[in-house]
């Protein structure tokens, strides 16, 4: 015999424990594109029809709303909505509400993301238990990689919990944080109890906590659920403002909530109060929040409401400490409350002696530049007045002109004459400097100069940790290439790529950067997600593909020439990229046979990585020219007929060219993945063909597959569609107009 449904008392039938149920897992979105696909891949897990993900994009002026599209378009437990104008997290939170169906509601931030088995065990638990509340637990994950289990965990455990019980039973859980993410809240209890998230810093408090304090049902289930993101920038609660006061607003609704449940809410009323005032306290006390000289008028306002909610017969809490405070709140005694606090013993560790970057990076600078003999020099020229038409060039580590960096160059050159641009190379490197342009050798006194006294600094690596950053100089990172790869602080979770690597020292130079030039969308994210610093994002393409885009016929055939490739031949050019599990270059096909089994049609121009030095004399020249110490990547893209890869980002750019085959050999794919991360998967969404070992690579040129097969030109167009959106040729003239001219330009620019 089936089971017979149960009546709730809001109206709603309820299947006995046990049995199944439904969960809406509400997620208000915006600014986060960083953060976005790893929270939706979070909740998302396969086979559990069960579930709906509501997203609402808050008018995010990022790709947010394009991210949760592809989402829904590809998994139909994702409904979108997108506003016309931000109203804020409260309020897309009560949007989201209105539109679940679930018979549970989860209300998840963006920039957070579940644990790999959260949503099976809360949707266990709920059934096991059919709770009006369910409370889980929580860890925090800090930028520098970190995990930490949320403080309080104890409660879940201690005393043992029996499977459901009120806030009445166990108001330990009144201690638990009062947030909206750590919880699953029966949505139709929420809907009768007529709760709504309101504006400002602290709009969970006015749910989180009476949901507790009505619930017939609450249940616990001792397990981190949800992994909450100490975002190095960017947390409003963590930003000193005047919104802070909005706690007094909060918990104003809060304790309005308990006097409309009448007797049954004064037995709520001291712990209720003992925690808005642990609350408040923490606010004023943390120092990051609170501006000091609001700080007054905030414990004027924390007096206000201790004199107005004190219960009758509330006894002070356990502790000089403790109870010392509550009299100094009473009494609105703000001077005694700081002097209070200046007595206590240091909770963390004493600060350090306030000393600017801008001097702990000179005295750093002043110390290597005394080892070469330049010291008094160097700091002299810290001292003299910055050239405002001074811009200092680098790329690759000082290796030459090229890439980025050399195409921003030439259009400064053009739009900027008055500017006078340097570059700055190696010795060993200066015979690559071309004709006419400016240069000063590493570590000579020219460098020292220029690097104390420019106005603007262009690299596509980061600019040695001796140099010091004055204020009024402008750092523009334009990277070097579009990161298939895990980078930055993503980095850490691969310990072959991270090997060796100073995140902290990483990041401190991120800090000096301004402007990060972006080539496209997923550039745009894994940037802000690896480098999480203070800079402005230029999403305007890469001012090196400029040259791509406008590639003619005369210029191949001039290119080709240059290089030595035979009439009427079809170059493959063969570009691998570094693998951080290999200590040197080892091809992953048998280079010799290939170029042997594809005949006199093809010759393979051989394009090692920049970290190795293959050697010459290895393969055949008639059908193999080594092209690794060419200057330019640009004009061997130009100059061949189709491109041979694995993992390299010189893909993005070659997709720039329209008509050019792309072949992907993609052997280690899944030892790739393992050991150096990746932040989509390319074999799913490749630029072209497909390869997954030396015969099936052979098998895909002799057949004229990169060339003929629709399927493989479908590919091509949709990943140039999707990665070149804003490779017209003026990418250049974007990012200068915007860095030196000060314009504002389309970021990112309208789609053509």
């Amino acid at each position: 015999m089936a089971d017979t449904p149960a009546h709730t008392g809001d109206g709603q039938t309820a299947p006995r424990p046990g049995a199944p149920v439904s969960l809406s897992v509400v997620v208000p979105v915006h600014l986060v594109q960083g953060y976005l696909r790893q929270c939706l891949d979070s909740i998302l897990v396969p086979d559990v029809p069960n579930l709906e993900v509501v997203a609402v994009d808050d008018a995010s002026p990022d790709h947010c709303g394009q991210i949760l599209d592809e989402y829904a378009a590809r998994d139909p437990r994702v409904r979108v909505r997108h506003l016309e104008r931000n109203v804020g997290l409260g309020e897309a939170r009560n949007i989201g509400l209105d539109m679940a169906t679930g018979d549970y509601v989860w209300f998840v931030d963006s920039d957070d993301y579940l644990t790999p088995d959260a949503v099976p065990a809360v949707l266990e638990r709920l059934a096991e238990t059919r709770p009006d509340v369910l409370l889980f637990d929580h860890a925090r994950e800090y930028w520098h990689g970190k995990v930490k289990r949320g403080t309080g965990n104890d409660l879940f455990r201690d005393p043992p919990a029996p499977e459901v019980f009120t806030c009445a039973e166990r108001p330990s859980v009144l201690k638990m944080m009062m947030t909206a993410w750590n919880r699953a809240i029966r949505r139709q209890y929420l809907v009768d109890l007529g709760l709504r998230f309101g504006a400002g810093y602290y709009e969970d408090v006015n749910v989180t906590y009476p949901v507790l304090l009505a619930a017939e049902r609450i249940s616990l289930l001792d397990q981190v659920c949800y992994i909450y993101r100490q975002r190095r920038r960017g947390a409003v609660t963590r930003t000193a403002s005047a919104k802070h006061f909005d706690v007094f607003d909060q918990y104003d609704r809060v304790f309005a909530f308990i006097d409309a449940m009448g007797a049954d809410g004064e037995r709520f009323r001291a712990p209720m109060f003992d925690r808005a005032m642990w609350h408040m306290q923490l606010i004023l006390e943390r120092g990051d929040r609170v501006h000091e000289e609001d700080a007054p008028r905030y414990f004027e306002r924390m007096a206000q409401t201790y004199a107005r909610y004190r219960p009758a017969g509330h006894e002070l809490p356990d502790g000089e400490q403790a109870a010392k405070k509550y009299q100094l709140i009473e009494k609105n005694d703000y001077r005694g409350y700081q002097r209070l606090l200046a007595r206590k013993p240091p909770s963390r560790k004493p600060a350090k002696a306030a000393t600017s970057m801008f001097r702990k990076r000179k005295r750093a600078a002043v110390n290597v530049a005394k080892r070469t003999g330049l010291r008094q020099y160097y700091k002299a020229q810290l001292r003299m007045p910055i050239d405002e038409n001074l811009a200092v060039f680098a790329a690759y580590w000082h290796r030459g002109y090229s890439c980025n960096p050399a195409a921003i160059y030439e259009k400064l050159r053009e739009l900027a004459p008055d500017i006078h641009g340097v570059w700055v190379v190696k010795r060993e490197n200066v015979k690559s400097v071309p004709k006419g342009v400016d240069y000063v050798v590493r570590g000579s006194k020219d460098f020292w100069r220029v690097m104390a006294r420019g106005k603007y600094f262009v690299n596509n690596v980061n600019w040695v940790d001796d140099i010091v950053k004055r204020p009024g100089q402008v750092h523009v990172m334009t990277h070097h290439g579009t990161p298939l790869k895990s980078m930055g602080l993503d980095q850490m979770k691969y310990p072959a790529s991270a090997k060796g690597m100073d995140f902290k020292l990483m990041i401190s130079r991120a800090d000096r950067w301004d402007f990060v030039v972006s080539s496209n969308p997923l550039s745009t994210e894994a940037w802000e997600r690896g480098f999480p610093c203070k800079y402005e994002m230029l999403e305007v393409g890469y001012p090196r593909n400029d040259r791509l885009a406008r590639a003619t016929d005369a210029e191949k055939a001039e290119l080709r020439k240059k290089l030595g490739i035979p009439e009427g031949k079809k170059a493959v050019l063969y570009t691998p990229t570094h693998r951080e599990y290999q200590r040197s270059f080892r091809p992953t096909f048998d280079i010799r046979r290939f170029a042997r089994e594809l005949g006199d049609e093809y010759v393979l121009l051989m394009r090692a990585h920049y970290f190795y030095k293959p050697g010459a004399g290895q393969w055949d020249p008639e059908r193999v020219i080594d092209v690794s110490g060419h200057r330019s990547v640009e004009e061997l893209c130009i100059a061949s007929d189709a491109l041979l890869t694995d993992y390299s980002s010189i893909m993005f750019d070659y997709a720039v060219l329209p008509d050019r085959p792309i072949v992907l050999f993609v052997p280690d794919w899944e030892t790739y993945q393992l050991t150096r991360g990746t932040n989509f998967d390319v074999t799913a969404f490749p630029p072209g063909a497909v390869a997954h070992d030396e015969e099936e690579l052979i098998k895909t040129f002799r057949s004229g597959a990169p060339w003929q097969d629709e399927a493989v030109t479908r590919a091509r167009a949709a990943f140039r569609a999707r990665f070149c959106p804003w490779d017209d040729g003026h990418a250049a003239e974007r990012a200068v107009r915007r860095i030196f001219l000060g314009e504002q330009v389309p970021n990112p620019p309208e789609a053509p």
